[in-house]
């Protein structure tokens, strides 16, 4: 079965865009919150920035693995068109049906309502107004992005570097209120002893504040030279990602030290009102406002994208494979994601959601860089536009690290490990139900 041709969609992204789309589709609510939650399960402020360097040294070597996956199949759908090619169409179907039914527009929907919650924290209204201004929020997004991808690119653009100034105000905050004192930052908390388990768990919330950075490769297919423009964008942007992080924690330690990172629920809004007071809290909401906003925007693009090719493969319904030949975006399976969205955010249940496909997700980028060997053997004679350094060291080291920590949290976790597994399992009587029913019509 093919998908639409690659003439579909228009290549409209420069690097610019496809590097803005990286720090946006990764950076959301994660950084502004996660920190607190690997903060309790560690036992000092250098454990803590020694976490988040290792999570991103360990997504940079994912990131130069998309590169040449990227570069060697710039279409739009990423991980699935890669396993499908390499695995086949049962593989591919399954991590579209966890990741494209349920963890884009579930992690849309847990956004967008902390996107929420910070707007109308920062305007000072009700929290009445929060569910409609959510679903306010998915509803405008569709429509921007229903006009192609040069449109939620400009949109994109700016939520990108409105949350990148927000980053750097954090940063000065935490500088400020250091006093000098920055050997504070990696002083041990005697008060919170942490089990070895534990610190291996801690790994993978900071995974997720990391995850985002596939999103380019869905939109391969709008990339302009994408065999030069995907690993230059995706280099670039992570690695402006990693050092936002890292600075970031550290601006975190120095204002609040680790016990109060650890007990802290918001510690942006912690870390900025201890400086500036009320305002300074707001301020700061205005910038978490922006970043979930982007993220939203991407998320939708990307997801689309990838029941777009489902649905051109037959294997979801074949409206959602349609490009619109005026705008050339997938308009109805724009509408499809957004819908399923709104249906999540309204019900509330996407927290627990997510909580099931975060292994999901990480399982499926294990594969998805798996699928890297394959073309490797397969094609050993094709010139290769971008080639990841250091192979096979590099992916390896990224298959087995995350599959480590991917165990160590089934161990912490193992409801949540286990129902991860059982919603991927469920993908394979889906998927052959929908064949047959697809014959059957036929």
């Amino acid at each position: 079965m093919l998908t639409e041709p690659a003439n579909a969609y228009a290549r409209r992204l420069n690097t610019w865009d496809a590097a803005m789309i990286v720090i946006g589709g990764v950076i959301g609510a994660g950084i502004f919150i996660t920190p607190a939650t690997v903060a309790q399960n560690t036992s000092s402020g250098l454990q803590v920035l020694i976490l988040w360097a290792i999570g991103g040294l360990l997504t940079l070597a994912g990131v130069l693995c998309y590169a040449e996956l990227g570069a060697r199949r710039p279409q739009a759908g990423g991980i699935y068109v890669y396993l499908r090619e390499a695995f086949g169409l049962l593989p591919a179907f399954l991590f579209g049906w966890t990741m494209a039914l349920i963890n884009y527009p579930g992690s849309v929907a847990a956004v967008v309502t902390k996107f929420a919650v910070y707007f109308c924290r920062a305007l000072g209204v009700s929290r009445l107004y929060e569910l409609p201004v959510a679903v306010g929020a998915i509803v405008f997004i569709v429509g921007i992005n229903l006009f192609g991808i040069r449109a939620g690119a400009w949109m994109q653009n700016i939520f990108t570097v409105l949350k990148v100034m927000a980053i750097a105000l954090l940063v000065i905050a935490g500088m400020m209120l250091a006093h000098g004192h920055l050997g504070l930052v990696l002083a041990v908390d005697t008060t919170r002893p942490v089990s070895s388990w534990a610190f291996a768990g801690a790994l993978l919330p900071v995974l997720f504040a990391y995850g985002g950075f596939h999103y380019l490769n869905d939109l391969a297919g709008e990339v302009r030279n994408p065999q030069r423009t995907l690993p230059r964008a995706l280099g670039m942007g992570m690695v402006g990602v990693v050092v936002c992080y890292v600075l970031v924690n550290f601006a975190y330690l120095a204002g609040l030290g680790h016990a109060g990172l650890a007990t802290s629920i918001a510690p942006a809004a912690d870390l900025m009102q201890k400086l500036f007071g009320a305002h300074g809290a707001t301020v700061i909401e205005v910038g978490i406002a922006c970043s979930t906003f982007g993220y939203c925007s991407i998320a939708i693009a990307g997801g689309a994208r990838v029941l777009q090719t489902m649905g051109a493969d037959g294997v979801f319904f074949r409206a959602t494979g349609r490009v619109d030949p005026r705008t050339r975006a997938p308009q109805i399976a724009l509408a499809v994601l957004g819908l399923w969205a709104i249906v999540l955010t309204v019900s509330g249940s996407f927290n627990q959601l997510l909580n099931y496909t975060t292994v999901g997700e990480w399982l499926g980028h294990v594969f998805g860089i798996g699928t890297l060997f394959w073309y490797r053997k397969h094609f050993i004679d094709d010139p290769a536009p971008y080639r990841v350094p250091f192979y096979p060291l590099l992916p390896l080291i990224f298959v087995i690290t995350v599959f480590g920590v991917i165990v160590a949290s089934a161990i912490h976790a193992p409801g949540d490990a286990g129902m991860s597994l059982l919603i991927i399992a469920l993908g394979v009587p889906v998927y052959y139900g929908w064949q047959w029913w697809s014959r059957r019509r036929s």
